[in-house]
């Protein structure tokens, strides 16, 4: 219980940042011509990361879960799914930032 706490805590901090880093990339890096570049690479690095970590905590819960009820394979694709919706949502912002 106490570790998955620490996990939710864990994503949502990440979430966040994701987040942050996202709007200051597309806000204060834009800005410069000569920045775009680093600010769409910035936004898609940290959105992937933040993707990668959070797919590591409900992958394996999910994996988990499914194993001990088959029924609910539905509900545990959609949260991977809703988890990947962060990275692509990275990489739309790096498309916008470049044209």
């Amino acid at each position: 219980m106490r570790f998955q706490k620490k996990s939710k805590r864990n994503f949502a901090f990440m979430t966040i940042i994701t987040s942050l880093v996202i709007l200051a990339s597309e806000t204060a890096l834009a800005q410069t011509p000569d920045l775009t570049p680093i600010a769409a690479a910035l936004a898609v690095g940290i959105a992937g990361a933040a993707a990668a970590i959070g797919m590591a905590m409900a992958g394996s819960a999910a994996i988990g879960a499914i194993v001990e009820k088959p029924e609910i394979f539905g509900k545990a694709f959609l949260f991977i799914v809703l988890i990947e919706a962060v990275a692509i949502y990275g990489l739309l912002v790096a498309i916008l930032l470049v044209f």
